[in-house]
């Protein structure tokens, strides 16, 4: 799932580990839509960073942000034609998961199915591990 070499970019001396889609996979419709976010933002070379934070009504919810690169102790994966990132305390929660995107007016949106979620609210948009 993640290999144990560390990677280095310079200048800043960026330190991240390089996983791959047991950890996290991308499906062909969120891996377009966020390359379409990321060119519309002018990041064409950004990654997708994923995390698990507290809140919601079943105690964590995910979020989703577009950055410009890794940062440091990073999980950097490789899916679906675009690059996605987690942080160590993440990855505990979401490995094995698949991110999927709906373009849809009701239920639509970005949506994570997590096989360790233990259970969600009623909306979809937290869960319990």
């Amino acid at each position: 799932m993640i290999s144990g070499i560390a990677k280095k970019e310079t200048p800043s001396e960026i330190k991240f580990r390089v996983g791959d889609e047991r950890l996290l996979k991308v499906s062909e419709s969120a891996s377009i839509k966020v390359k379409s976010l990321l060119q519309r933002q002018g990041r064409s070379n950004g990654v997708l960073r994923v995390a698990v934070i507290g809140g919601g009504c079943s105690g964590l919810q995910y979020k989703l942000d577009l950055q410009d690169a890794p940062a440091n102790r990073d999980i950097l994966v490789e899916s679906g034609g675009i690059r996605v990132v987690v942080d160590p305390k993440t990855a505990i929660y979401v490995t094995g998961s698949q991110l999927e995107y709906a373009d849809k007016l009701e239920d639509g949106g970005f949506k994570v199915n997590n096989p360790n979620a233990a259970s969600t609210c009623s909306c979809g948009e937290s869960f319990s591990a």
